[in-house]
């Protein structure tokens, strides 16, 4: 027999949450925040509306279907199931932070503070959940299929992520190691720079939209169903012993860039979640490319 649905809601603290958690109590969160010239009315009332809205959705997962929920901080450890359909009730981040613990389930995004957020992946309101719901399970229902960024370590490491993945020192500092594209001529080249981002059409919105215009790229940005990725090298630093003649490019189907490190060590991390990243030492090598796994975005 197979099993019911799951609907699972994924939620993040609200900042009201973060700052009854470091300061103890409202009166004092408050106090703290007027003597900063803010109010703390504004704070309690979005973490009202969000909590309004969760209670909505989650009124509208049918009585026959299963339903659990998981904060933010906890995605790295929650028991995705295949038969999930899962509901992101909050901002368009928290959708690429759940993208990368995801294999193919359907996604529902629900945009708790219309006109503040972009609506770029929580798109509908709450209203919209029955209805988004039915079509997340139903035969040919509408969704699209969004471009992951994947990377692969030597040792199998795999990390996937929504927007981006950037790689380099976890202290900030210069990051050595040596690029190469599969399938170059030559030997990789050493580089010592900030670090070397690879990005989706989805991404194309945030951060790698923002390297693309610094560097006046001619390349076109990949729209977020694209099978294509742009990757730069940020601050890339000449000298007798590095380069700077691979600092930007593209990846289609199959195509992927490899790195090797030359540091004591890289972190590589995707969509903002240092917390979850993967660590690599020198001589270790990591492939970037795109994942055989797509978001499934419900339309």
């Amino acid at each position: 027999m197979s099993l019911a649905p799951r609907a699972v809601l994924v939620h993040r603290r609200t900042e009201y949450e973060e700052l009854l958690a470091r300061h103890g109590t409202h009166g004092q969160a408050a106090f703290l925040l007027s003597r900063r010239g803010r109010s703390i009315d504004e704070v309690v009332h979005r973490h009202e509306r969000t909590r309004q809205a969760l209670r909505e959705v989650a009124a509208a997962v049918p009585l026959t279907w299963r339903s659990s929920s998981v904060e933010r901080a906890d995605l790295d450890r929650f028991p995705f199931a295949p038969e999930d359909v899962v509901v992101v009730v909050g901002q368009d981040g928290l959708v690429a932070n759940t993208a990368k613990y995801l294999r193919g389930q359907p996604v529902v995004g629900i945009d708790t503070d219309p006109g503040r957020n972009p609506g770029v992946l929580v798109r509908h309101r709450c209203a919209d959940t029955p209805a988004l719901l039915r079509a997340a399970i139903a035969a040919g229902g509408r969704a699209e299929e969004l471009t992951m960024v994947e990377a692969v370590a030597d040792d199998t490491q795999r990390l996937l992520a929504l927007n981006e993945i950037y790689l380099g020192s976890p202290g900030h500092q210069t990051a050595r190691y040596r690029l190469g594209g599969d399938g170059d001529q030559g030997p990789e080249e050493a580089q010592a720079s900030s670090g070397v981002l690879v990005g989706t059409g989805t991404g194309a919105t945030g951060w790698l939209r923002s390297l693309w215009l610094e560097r006046g790229s001619s390349a076109g940005l990949p729209s977020p169903c694209e099978r294509r990725l742009l990757w730069f090298v940020r601050e890339a630093w000449p000298s007798p012993a590095t380069g700077t003649t691979r600092v930007a490019g593209e990846l289609g189907q199959g195509q992927g860039l490899r790195l090797t490190v030359e540091s004591d060590r890289i972190v590589v991390f995707g969509d903002g979640m240092e917390g979850d990243a993967l660590e690599l030492t020198w001589g270790q090598s990591v492939r970037l490319g795109i994942a055989g796994t797509s978001l499934r975005l419900v339309t």
